[in-house]
């Protein structure tokens, strides 16, 4: 029994010592890593004094600024990252002689108050303004980047819907073999927008990539069949319910718009804003075919039947065109023709043509 008791105590004693140990040994690394990040917070915050003098040097350049007013924005500018070195350095050695008096616990603690953050979020706007699209880490909480004078590029959202149907040769479109309020388009997408002048913003250069899916109803109890390399419209033999023809697009469009903006400014920003303006654009897109597939609905001996048919119905590949929108703030009429034909060597040739509503989450 004394043994054993001699035994026990004996790994008590050990276990005691190695926990000791390892706590020590955190709080030393600990301290280490913060002492590392006094160093980093000078040197952060002389890289943002000197984009901040770069910032306004360009201002001075520009004529936006006279050289007075330039000499009293940098003399704040440096005092203000002076004491952010000061307040930040400060709240390290806080932390240090919080670790230091209460040893592991505080470290556990520390570690779980500065965690990097991540940001979620579709479409969600950041400090800068700027459109958060899906994830986006942030080193500390608190930490900010300097914001930047003048941004000349944005990006945002885009969506589109409305009536979708085919300019067919040799024939009108009141001729068309296609439900005129039943044929649809859908179309979403992210664009980029960038200033194509220096100190104007009249003139906007857009570029992105949207998903467009472009729909045909047939008419007249017909659907839609693939003999070789024909796609023709031919009558079903019993009363149709639905017939339509999808595409699946994944285009690049580009853009020029045109239309004035509203400009804020201040000592730390310009920012050029299109909210409540007239805005009009044209351009052209450019992509490939994802898929094609056609939907039946129609009743057969009682039964209420719904046929997915997957196949090629020789459509184009390539897919290109023309595009052009008009409107107030973010709700535009919009209108796209696509140049290639739809069916290929097709005996008569049918474009698709899409007029509807688009939307800039901007």
């Amino acid at each position: 029994m004394r043994k054993i008791t001699s035994l026990l105590l004996l790994f008590l004693c050990t276990s005691i010592t190695f926990n000791g140990n390892a706590q020590e040994t955190a709080v030393t690394k600990k301290v280490e890593q913060l002492e590392q990040q006094k160093e980093e917070i000078t040197e952060q915050e002389k890289k943002a004094l000197k984009e901040e003098v770069a910032s306004i040097n360009e201002r001075l350049e520009n004529g936006v600024i006279t050289e007075a007013e330039a000499q009293v924005l940098k003399e704040e500018a440096a005092q203000k990252r002076a004491l952010n070195i000061e307040n930040r350095v400060a709240i390290i050695d806080n932390r240090i002689a919080l670790i230091k008096r209460n040893g592991a616990d505080a470290v556990e603690l520390d570690s779980t108050e500065f965690q990097p953050q991540i940001l979620i979020g579709f479409g969600g706007k950041d400090e800068d303004e700027d459109r958060i699209f899906g994830l986006r880490f942030r080193e500390y909480p608190g930490r900010r980047h300097p914001i930047k004078y003048d941004r000349r590029t944005y990006s945002d959202f885009l969506m589109a819907v409305g009536f979708n149907n085919a300019i067919i040769d040799g024939q009108s479109l009141d001729d068309s073999p296609y439900k005129l309020g039943g044929s649809r388009f859908f179309e979403m997408g992210w664009q980029w927008r960038t200033r194509v002048f220096k100190k104007s913003n009249w003139l906007r250069f857009h570029y992105g990539f949207s998903f467009q899916f472009n729909g045909l109803k047939a008419d007249n109890n017909q659907y839609f069949v693939q003999n070789g390399d024909q796609t023709e419209l031919q009558e079903f033999d019993v009363e149709l319910r639905k017939a339509k023809l999808r595409m699946d697009n994944l285009v690049f469009p580009i853009h020029f718009e045109f239309g004035p903006s509203k400009v804020y400014q201040s000592e730390n920003k310009i920012r050029y804003s299109l909210r409540r303006q007239f805005r009009m654009g044209i351009g052209a897109y450019g992509g490939f075919n994802m898929g094609t597939r056609q939907k039946l609905k129609y009743t057969r001996d009682g039964d209420d039947v719904k046929d997915k048919l997957k196949r090629d119905y020789n459509t184009s590949d390539l897919i290109y065109g023309l595009s052009a929108y008009a409107g107030f703030d973010n709700t535009l009429l919009y209108v796209k023709y696509d140049l290639n034909p739809i069916f290929k060597d097709a005996a008569v040739e049918q474009r698709n043509i899409s007029v509807g509503l688009r939307f800039d989450f901007d």
